[in-house]
């Protein structure tokens, strides 16, 4: 007993010292992936409430999970020490290694204060490795802890999706991989910008309906769209369910053409969710679902739409996808992630748009 005992407090130590070195290694594995350190008997306890926070199924049209848990043991934890993504997952009360490893590493961090009668969760980023988040999920006994994973759960979701958003604009959003040209032309032209990967040209420019589309061209067998349109001197009254999909079916009827589809696009009756959202700190609708057509083909897409009080503007900021053969949870959460990048002339330095400008030249 006593040798389990300070087997846990020395792995604690350990990572912690070790913490110091690794903090500056970018985390690796899977941006769906979530490694779960918890005890077998706790872990199928407060298995299904975990699924329910993580597991959340979208339609593409295959169903696909938002991420996938997995489960490890204590003493594997240095194998997936930098991993994006850790939840260590225990109760205080508890007498298992996992409960003893997390009072250990809340007593050696001195950046970390929890008192064992109070639920707690613990975000810690950047703990053992670059852009990694590392979540204590702890309380009294597991019943506490259940009813503190019930509600908190759209925080703690939000966390880990949040800083996966955040990988993933680094890796795109960076001037070795974009076309800055591109942006300074759009900034140059129409007064906006979108971060336009190295893949990406655009496929129509269509200056008298207010229409941009790019288009990637990574692969014959995939297709990644974005499109934005905008209204000039607009009403926010336009910012409505039915207005979104009649201006959307609209644009994809005479603007998008599938490799081999020639027929009408639409947004589907199905699956589709609509929801308020604050994009760049602005009130918007978000629209996400799956495009149809009437030779039975289907993919996902999601769409922005928002009032600009700067500019008097509506934009419809929209990415879509064409990937039959493909696992397209991850496709879509990059094109999710390249819409966020749109900014106005606003919302940009003088320094941002000197740059673009430049090299639009």
């Amino acid at each position: 007993m006593r040798k389990n005992i300070l087997l846990v407090f020395l792995i604690a130590i350990t990572l912690i010292l070790q913490s110091c070195e690794k903090a500056y290694k970018p985390a690796h594995g899977a941006e769906d992936e979530i490694i779960v350190v918890a005890d077998t008997a706790e872990f199928d306890s407060l298995k299904s409430s975990l699924c329910t926070i993580f597991e959340k199924v979208i339609y593409t049209p295959q169903p696909e999970k938002m991420f996938h848990l997995k489960r490890i043991s204590l003493n594997e934890i240095e194998n997936y020490q930098t991993n994006k993504n850790i939840i260590l997952l225990a109760s205080l009360n508890s007498s298992a290694n996992t409960s003893k490893f997390v009072k250990a590493l809340i007593d050696t961090s001195k950046s970390i204060n929890i008192t064992v009668d109070n639920d707690r969760i613990i975000p810690k980023y950047n703990l053992w490795a670059k852009n990694q988040l590392v979540m204590i999920l702890t309380a009294p006994d597991i019943s506490h802890l259940e009813e503190c994973l019930e509600q908190h759960k759209e925080s703690i979701f939000n966390a880990f999706h949040n800083i996966s958003d955040k990988r993933l604009y680094e890796s795109l959003h960076n001037s070795k991989f974009e076309k800055l040209n591109t942006e300074g032309m759009l900034l140059k032209q129409y007064g906006w910008i979108v971060c336009v990967p190295s893949d990406f040209t655009i496929a129509e420019n269509e200056p008298d309906e207010n229409y941009i589309c790019l288009k990637s061209s990574s692969g014959k067998d995939m297709g990644k769209w974005i499109f934005v349109h905008w209204i000039d001197n607009a009403s926010p009254l336009y910012l409505n369910e039915d207005s979104i999909r009649i201006i959307r079916n609209r644009l994809t009827a005479s603007y998008y053409n599938y490799p081999g589809i020639s027929s009408f696009i639409k947004i589907g009756n199905d699956n589709c969710i609509h929801d308020e959202y604050t994009f760049n700190g602005k009130y918007a609708l978000l629209t996400q679902g799956l495009w149809e057509d009437t030779k039975e083909t289907e993919g996902p897409f999601i769409n922005y739409t928002f009032y600009d009080v700067n500019s008097k503007r509506v934009y419809m900021i929209d990415g879509s996808i064409n990937a039959p053969d493909y696992y397209k949870r991850n496709l879509i959460q990059q094109l999710d992630v390249l819409l966020k990048s749109f900014k106005t002339k606003a919302e940009l330095t003088n320094e941002k748009q000197d740059e673009l400008l430049k090299a639009a030249e």
